[in-house]
């Protein structure tokens, strides 16, 4: 019989062992981050259209609060890598994505961005996460508006419910340690 098993013991972890300012400020980061997503748009092929049509009046891309769209790197917290990427394209993304600050995410739009699609040859990248960590896949070829719009309320929800600290030493975007970890354990 273990200790555990006689008596109580209380275990805490870090993540829930904040304070109640620390979790007032996480939450006011959370809520203004999921509403304020500056997107840079790798816009490849067929699926720029349908992303298009997204930021037009109909969909309208900017009632979640992602209606800027940023051509620099630098300017943008989020990546939406739309339509197929090739093999001569990857080091040009992977380079972008560095170049982004944190925290950033990352949205594989498109069946042929987040699996390669029907382009099952040597020239076509298989999935931007090769690559790059993705944090939401919205599937479709082309995706629809609406999906679109799915896939952006589920990065919202995800990025609200992350825990946000004002000065953070290690890696604040899980999706990206996940990747690091298996591309060190060479999956």
């Amino acid at each position: 019989m273990a200790d555990s098993d006689i008596a109580p013991i209380l275990t805490t972890r870090h993540e829930e062992a904040m304070g109640f300012f620390q979790r007032m400020v996480s939450k006011g980061l959370g809520w203004a981050r999921k509403y304020s997503l500056f997107t840079y748009p790798y816009a490849t092929a067929c699926c720029g259209m349908e992303y298009m049509s997204v930021a037009a009046s109909r969909h309208d891309i900017s009632r979640f609060g992602a209606e800027f769209p940023r051509f620099s790197p630098r300017q943008a917290d989020l990546l939406m890598v739309v339509g197929t990427i090739n093999l001569k394209q990857a080091p040009i993304l992977k380079r972008v994505y560095e170049q982004m600050c944190e925290p950033k995410w990352v949205v594989a739009f498109g069946v042929c961005a987040s699996s390669g699609g029907f382009y099952d040859n040597y020239a076509v990248l298989q999935g931007i996460d090769r690559i790059i960590p993705v944090d939401v896949y919205i599937p479709g070829c082309p995706p629809r508006p609406e999906q679109v719009l799915d896939g952006l309320m589920m990065l919202q929800e995800k990025i609200g419910s992350q825990v946000h600290r004002i000065a953070d030493r290690g890696q604040p975007n899980a999706t990206a340690a996940h990747h690091e970890r298996m591309l060190s354990a060479g999956k």
